[in-house]
């Protein structure tokens, strides 16, 4: 029988203020991968220095969450960016990263990209592949997180990078795959049980429930969690609960492609 087991990842680094308050680190304790806001959407040295000490801390493993450079909108707005410019600003933001990094003793093992950046390498082949140029020349080995199903895998699979495919617990997905846009009621699961119940549906079973009650079939390596959804840390503690209670194995994404 294969081994059940799966990453939790989150967000990290987006904000002074979660570093400050503690739910940063509080949210570290319970995921096995940070994603590090490296300076598009959010983020700057000091945050990325900061988070990425704690991780080393707590042994958290490390990846970069590049996004759109607009923190007017925290890089939840498509932007008109050419797929050249989203490839330069991709590959300056994980060279920040790295930097610091390198600095700090940590290895960085991952890149996934935020919010609408994220969604946008789903619609377009072209922003996909600049997404990969970025990552793979400065690191062939990266592994890239996309959502589970997703086109943009399949390009940065064929692009010869290691993937790792992402569902989420605190988010409700629609009926054709997609998450609920935020915007609309129900689009983040603030119930730590529910979401955990997700998760646990996503890691044993390989299945979401939809907002229409129908099944979506899910296969994933990795689950995360919004660091800014209400409540995250206690979000993580209840999904990381549930997901031994069942029998599953919590392991990095550097682990799982080890």
């Amino acid at each position: 029988m294969s081994e059940l087991s799966i990453d939790i990842n989150a967000d990290l680094g987006e904000s002074e203020e979660s570093l400050a308050t503690g739910t940063d680190y509080e949210l570290m304790r319970y995921i096995t991968s940070a994603n590090v806001a490296c300076g598009g959407h959010a983020g700057d040295e000091n945050t990325m220095r900061r988070t990425l000490e704690a991780a080393r801390e707590v042994n958290v493993a490390v990846g970069a969450h590049p996004g759109y450079p607009d923190r007017a909108n925290f890089g939840r707005v498509e932007s008109r960016l050419s797929p050249g410019e989203i490839e330069a600003t991709v590959g300056d933001q994980i060279a920040a990263l790295l930097k610091i990094a390198d600095s700090t003793g940590v290895s960085v093992v991952h890149v996934k990209p935020h919010g609408a950046l994220y969604h946008a390498a789903n619609k377009s082949r072209e922003i996909a592949e600049a997404i990969a140029r970025a990552a793979k020349a400065i690191n062939p080995q990266l592994i890239m997180v996309g959502q589970a199903g997703s086109s943009a895998l399949q390009v940065w699979g064929s692009m010869g990078l290691r993937i790792a495919a992402e569902a989420f617990a605190d988010r409700a997905y629609e009926s054709d795959g997609t998450l609920r846009n935020r915007t609309l009621p129900g689009a983040l699961l603030h119930d730590p049980a529910r979401a955990a119940h997700q998760a646990v549906n996503i890691a044993v079973g390989h299945v979401v429930v939809t907002t229409d009650g129908g099944e979506l079939s899910v296969s994933a390596g990795t689950i995360c969690i919004h660091s800014d959804t209400p409540g995250s840390a206690a979000i993580a503690r209840e999904v990381r609960r549930k997901l031994e209670g069942a029998g599953v194995l919590l392991r990095a994404l550097s682990e799982r492609h080890s």
